[in-house]
């Protein structure tokens, strides 16, 4: 059976395209897209590159557009130690390290955590979370809720979150089950933080208001890069800027 003309017209509904809306985007008559959807016409490598530029497809998902035509995978998913991956090593360390002293952390598709600086050791580490382990446990832990001040208005735009990059990706099944469970925290009002929405993190005296920023490599041939986001995060008021400047000072 070829699963091509399902996975096309899968990733097709999903992006919301119709046939001639494709179609045009990827420069192909309908009449051929048609024929690609019904099995009737076979595409070539090329063709399927089009049509993942098209759609904007994670590589994953060119890969298997790839496989179930019946050709090799293009994109190699390398290990993060690999050799050929060592000029990323650096360019993420280098950021990590220049965000200091506030914390930064680099991050796969999973939420699991592939490197973190000092001052994000020092904000995770009582949480229990460091390099390898996940924040989506954490995000529906017991744990979480009583140290985030402003929790309702956090899990409102974390399940937000969640479910853009899942549907980015043709659907992540635990990042899904993680949304569904923040979008059903009850209490989320509309209080006027300003531009962004910070997360407020309170332990005892320390209060820490902090919003973050996300960066990602712009032309990743490879899995890994692909998956691989990169988290920023600022002080949304003085107070917090001071407190993690002196946290790094006792350091």
């Amino acid at each position: 059976m070829n699963a091509f003309p399902q996975t096309l017209k899968a990733w097709r509904k999903a992006r919301r395209f119709s046939q001639l809306e494709l179609a045009m985007e990827a420069d192909v008559s309908t009449r051929h897209l048609s024929f690609l959807e019904t099995g009737r016409a076979r595409p070539s490598p090329d063709m399927i590159g089009r049509l993942g530029d098209a759609l904007q497809l994670p590589l994953a998902a060119r890969n298997e557009m790839l496989t179930v035509a019946g050709f090799a995978a293009q994109y190699p998913a390398r290990e993060w130690d690999a050799q050929a991956m060592a000029p990323v090593r650096a360019a993420v360390e280098h950021t990590l390290t220049a965000h200091s002293p506030y914390p930064a952390v680099a991050f796969d598709r999973l939420w699991r955590m592939v490197r973190m600086n000092r001052p994000a050791e020092r904000l995770f580490g009582p949480l229990q979370i460091g390099e390898g382990d996940s924040l989506l446990d954490l995000l529906i832990s017991d744990a979480l809720p009583p140290l985030i001040e402003n929790w309702p208005e956090v899990a409102r735009h974390a399940a937000r979150r969640l479910r853009t990059e899942s549907a980015a990706q043709g659907g992540v099944p635990e990042l899904d089950r993680v949304a569904d469970v923040l979008a059903r925290v009850p209490g989320a009002g509309q209080d006027d933080f300003g531009p962004v929405v910070p997360t407020i993190y309170r332990a005892g005296p320390l209060r820490l208001s902090l919003f973050a920023t996300i960066a990602q490599f712009g032309t990743p041939e490879d899995l890994t890069l692909d998956d691989l986001k990169i988290e920023m995060y600022f002080p949304a008021d003085e107070e917090t800027e001071q407190a993690l400047r002196a946290m790094a000072v006792a350091d």
